[in-house]
């Protein structure tokens, strides 16, 4: 066994107590030995002046959205996908997924994830990208029926499946799948209703978009006379290894049933109120027992993936949408981008533990702007910065070190992504 040792910091704890203490990883295991005091390792990280915590967990973006970072703002939900997003989207070449989930892997590691799910197209080159840069990732291929006839779309829900089949396990068990059909309201039922059975029978997870805004809830109130989430149930569609992206519009049923079922709610504050969609009933999920993580959406709706101010997003629009500073406190949020999200990912990560995989974030805690440090938590919550992150370690991999990307060329994949977008863009106007 050769061993990890990230020495001479504080350790964030999963009571999130903080103690002074080392951090020992195998490295062939990817998890941790011990926490502590710990023997020297084979390498050491020097984390003197910083705070050992768990990876952050994005839960819900789509990598390859990078190209479109202010590409078009400013705009509700449904008119900016139908006029700027599916247009360009349509547009979208392998080469160009790839350098944009390129372009996101370094943005998420250099600010402490690693671990995220991704919903795109062309996720074979997003599985590649992720096993190339070390990170861990849920994967889907996301099912969209509007606009397509039933032979494409079928075609669609049917690649979904075959990729989750394919690479459920890849990059030495870094990568899992999932099904994802987009949403309620632009998958039909009957397909639906069809695939759902399958992705059961090969055993991975769904993770779909749901109540993100009034207008994905009120047309299915009104054409079958119940709630969303209650039609997703009777699809088969809410089980305990299941995942919704946003759920901002979910009433008190829609509510218990989440918690009965075991499903978990994908939280993106950010990208809920640049759309102006709302704000999740946050406090209400947590006090039905509802496993709440975070995510960012992608960076065309954010406009970044930086969990740190997912955070501190989470918290202020908690406070603010219930009228209670209380509302949402920073445990909640560190929670939520820790714990909460590999709990929701079916990862064994998001806590520093001994047997728990090896997924950490060294935040550097001298600088300004979190000084002083009378709470580590708060100051997580509320005041870090993604480019506080000195080290990042995935699976007991360094994959930062002292602020640079160990496993991909940053300026390379910066120069690439910025070529393939200029050319996304000009094809499709």
């Amino acid at each position: 066994m050769t061993t990890l040792r990230i020495a001479d910091g504080r350790v964030l704890h999963p009571d999130l107590s903080v103690r002074e203490g080392d951090v020992l990883v195998d490295d062939e295991s990817g998890e941790i030995v011990a926490v502590g005091d710990v023997e020297a390792g084979d390498e050491t990280l020097d984390a003197a002046g910083c705070l050992v915590m768990p990876g952050l967990v994005n839960a819900h973006c789509h990598a390859a959205m990078t190209l479109l970072r202010g590409y078009a703002d400013d705009k509700p939900l449904d008119a900016w996908l139908r006029e700027d997003v599916w247009p360009v989207e349509a547009e979208l070449t392998d080469a160009d997924v790839r350098a944009g989930t390129e372009l996101a892997l370094v943005e998420l590691v250099k600010a402490g994830t690693t671990a995220f799910a991704d919903m795109y197209f062309s996720m074979d080159e997003v599985a590649e990208a992720v096993a190339d840069a070390g990170l861990r990732a849920r994967l889907g291929h996301g099912v969209v029926g509007v606009g397509k006839g039933e032979d494409a779309a079928r075609a669609d829900h049917e690649e979904s499946l075959a990729f989750a089949r394919e690479y459920d396990g890849y990059a030495d068990g870094r990568i899992r799948t999932m099904y994802s059909p987009h949403s309620l309201t632009t998958v039909d039922e009957a397909l639906l209703r069809e695939y759902v059975p399958e992705a059961r029978e090969i055993g991975v997870p769904l993770h779909f978009h749901a109540n993100e805004t009034r207008d994905e809830v009120d047309p299915i109130v009104a054409e079958r006379g119940e709630r969303p989430l209650e039609y997703a149930d009777d699809a088969g569609m809410l089980g305990g290894a299941d995942f919704i992206a946003h759920g901002v519009h979910s009433d008190a049923t829609e509510i218990e049933l989440l918690a009965e079922r075991g499903t978990a709610v994908v939280h993106c504050p950010a990208s809920n109120m640049k759309l102006a969609s709302g704000a999740a009933p946050i406090p209400a999920y947590r006090e039905a027992g509802v496993t709440v993580a975070l995510g960012t959406d992608g960076a065309a709706s954010n406009n970044d993936l930086d969990l740190f101010d997912e955070m501190r997003d989470a918290a202020m629009l908690g406070k603010h949408a219930a009228g209670d500073a209380s509302a949402v406190p920073a445990e909640a949020v560190v929670e939520m981008a820790t714990a909460g999200g590999a709990d929701a990912l079916g990862f064994d990560a998001g806590r520093i533990a001994v047997g728990r995989k090896a997924d950490l974030a060294v935040v550097d805690f001298e600088a300004a702007h979190l000084t002083p440090t009378h709470d580590a938590v708060s100051n997580l919550a509320y005041a870090t910065r993604g480019s506080d992150v000195r080290h990042t370690v995935c699976d007991g991999e360094v994959l930062v070190r002292d602020g640079e990307v160990q496993t991909l060329d940053e300026d390379a994949v910066r120069e690439r992504a910025a070529e393939h977008a200029r050319d996304l863009v000009a094809r499709a106007e």
